[in-house]
């Protein structure tokens, strides 16, 4: 069992101000793999007064000196991917090809990402024509806290690390406590950058204590938070005191309308969206919306998805899902698949307790529950299991409604070859993000959504200005 009891505070690796260690298990297996400490008051507040003595000197380097230590991290973090990937796979089961490839590819990807938004972005533009004297300015907003959430580690940490830093802020960050070990090699990475001493820093904690600590510190000016809808209200409640800037990204419950005319693999693509990951993203297409004279065929195309899905070890390769987090979500998710069947939804496919032949570890079997409505708890509740709703639907209108009529509001989808319904429908679904015909969105574009999966915009030219305040100047000489 590997010791991780360490933060990374003003450019060195401490140990904890007092003990107090926690056990991060290996999903797979039930195992311990790792051993880390979670901060405290003391431990947080070392983190913020480094973060706070390295700002005046940070955001006041060029973009230029900026970009050139995201460009260094990037170019080692490539190099450690498979690591990355290994950490991953070990802390919160994603299988070993996935692991690599997706969960740390993801983040090869968003860093790169933010270098070409970087490069092209302008800290000082003009109001407009209309006002020659005027001038916009983006500046840093100064030390932000940035916890982040188990199920896309890397993810997240990259979502908000690099454009913080590249914008001139100064960053503590607190990863969960389920998944650590890779926040703990990106801090390693980031050592091995050479950024300077208390630009970055990292504490492991939980949310009561490390992530209420940044959320109520006096010296924290931003709380950039991915995770639970409840997290997210208490956070926001906890910030309010010291009115810093609070960006969430939180749960959802996206619809997919699946139109009678869609192509032939909507029903496939969109039921392999839901278990990818072991069910376990905000933006999962958990309730599968069906044109009536369609229901039965998708009903049964889904069933086979979910038949032929495997469920294997993460400390594997191939094409299979692996276990779910923690003992406490495969609760929560068996909890919530009883309370499909005994609201009357029919079980298609998988349902409660372990796959057959598997008497160890977190793993759900795939479950497609049919003939659901919009009122039963499995289509009103984030379940972030590889659980699908299937819900029929008469016209247009119904679905919309039925799509809408949720409190979250992150990704909706949509299959039809009508491209007029599609642009239709594109407007009148309540969500930040609208995925049509499988097409995936494009590179530089913001994650995010509305209601209560929160209003936080992460990725390109978006996700730099989340991390900025905007001073408009009036007086400008443009010709000095």
């Amino acid at each position: 069992m590997a010791d991780k009891r360490k933060f990374y505070i003003n450019g060195a690796w401490v140990a904890p101000s007092v003990p107090n260690d926690l056990e991060v298990i290996d999903p797979s297996t039930e195992d311990s793999v790792a051993v880390i400490s979670l901060g405290a008051q003391a431990d947080t507040d070392a983190a913020v007064a480094a973060a706070k003595a390295a700002f005046p000197a940070w955001s006041a380097t060029s973009p230029a000196e900026r970009l050139a230590h995201v460009e260094k991290i990037l170019e080692i973090y490539v190099r450690r991917q498979a690591e990355m990937g290994q950490a991953i796979e070990d802390e919160m089961g994603a299988p070993h090809d996935m692991a690599i490839e997706d969960q740390a590819g993801c983040g090869v990807s968003h860093i790169q990402t933010f270098i070409d938004a970087f490069r092209e972005f302008e800290f000082i533009r003009p109001l407009g024509p209309h006002a020659p004297n005027a001038m916009v300015a983006w500046e840093p907003i100064g030390v932000i806290g940035l916890i982040t959430p188990w199920n896309w580690p890397m993810n997240q940490v990259t979502l908000k690390v690099i454009p913080a830093i590249l914008t001139g802020n100064t960053v503590v960050l607190k990863p969960s406590e389920i998944a650590p070990l890779s926040s703990i090699l990106f801090a390693e990475i980031v050592d091995e950058a050479g950024l300077p001493a208390g630009v970055f820093n990292m504490v492991n904690g939980d949310g009561l204590g490390v992530g209420t600590q940044l959320s109520t510190h006096p010296d924290v000016e931003m709380i950039s938070f991915t995770g639970s809808t409840r997290a997210g209200i208490a956070i926001t409640k906890a910030a309010a005191d010291t009115v810093k800037k609070v960006a969430l990204e939180l749960g959802g419950k996206g619809a997919n309308l699946v139109f009678a005319d869609a192509d032939e693999k909507a029903v496939t693509r969109g039921v392999r969206h839901v278990f990818y990951n072991s069910g376990q993203s905000c933006n999962a297409p958990t309730r599968m919306l069906v044109e009536r004279s369609f229901y039965e065929t998708a009903v049964e195309q889904a069933r086979k998805v979910a038949e032929e899905t495997a469920v294997a070890t993460a400390h594997q390769s191939g094409r299979h899902i692996g276990p779910v987090v923690s003992k406490l979500q495969w609760d929560k998710i068996q909890d919530l698949i009883q309370a499909g069947i005994d609201e009357g939804a029919r079980v298609v496919a998988g349902g409660p307790g372990l796959p057959e032949g598997v008497n160890r570890g977190y793993y759900v079997r795939p479950t497609v529950f049919a003939d659901v409505n919009n009122d039963m708890t499995i289509a009103r509740q984030e379940i972030f299991g590889p659980v699908l709703a299937i819900i029929p639907f008469d016209t247009e209108e119904e679905a919309v409604a039925i799509a809408n009529d949720t409190v979250y509001g992150l990704t909706n989808y949509v299959q039809t070859q009508d491209g007029t319904r599609r642009n239709r429908l594109a407007r009148q679904l309540r969500a930040g993000m609208v995925e049509m015909n499988g097409q995936g969105r494009g590179k530089g574009s913001a994650f995010g959504g509305v209601k209560a999966s929160g209003r936080a915009r992460e990725g390109g030219v978006w996700g730099l200005e989340e991390f900025m305040d905007s001073k408009q100047i009036s007086g400008w000489d443009v010709d000095a």
